[in-house]
């Protein structure tokens, strides 16, 4: 979480495993895009820097943050990917929409995580207003994306090495 002491940006590249060989699906939603795609670029990038391999990662979009976890089995039903990443935002707006959203797709991801042997990474923003959302989407909390892409390097590599 972004916080007044912690940067999602910053980490110590030397704690993450290589991603060299690793597969990854990115399922991104298209609500709030000027949002996502930024989390999706921050992700894709962190993916490439530690040694993923541009054709092992594969992009699919989907229209909303509810529809992350179902575009999520899709791909994992395929059995290609060593973990898939979801990345969407959900900005709280006046009626209880936001709550219905946030829970439904907080739970089907991790109910994803129980039913198959893959990780699947939440790097969903759930925030107050616009602007936290572009705070935390490369703004002065840094990339949510490279902090979704750094958690499934290291639990593709956990999964390796508990096998």
């Amino acid at each position: 979480m972004a916080t007044a002491l912690k940067n999602l940006s910053e980490y110590d590249p030397s704690k993450v495993p290589s991603a060299k060989g690793m597969k990854f699906g990115v399922v991104v939603a298209e609500w709030n895009e000027e949002v996502t795609f930024a989390l999706r670029d921050g992700a894709i990038n962190t993916l490439i820097k530690h040694g993923a391999s541009e054709e092992n990662i594969v992009i699919e979009f989907v229209p909303g943050t509810f529809e992350l976890t179902s575009g999520a089995k899709a791909l994992a039903q395929t059995r290609y990917f060593d973990a898939i990443i979801t990345i969407g935002c959900v900005i709280q707006g006046e009626t209880r929409h936001f709550d219905f959203i946030c829970n439904g797709v907080t739970q089907g991801v991790t109910q994803l995580n129980l039913d198959y042997d893959i990780p699947f990474i939440f790097g969903v923003l759930t925030t107050e207003n616009q602007q936290q959302a572009l705070d935390r989407a490369g703004g002065k909390h840094g990339n949510k994306g490279d902090e979704a892409a750094i958690t499934a390097i290291k639990m593709v590599d956990l999964i390796r090495r508990a096998q």
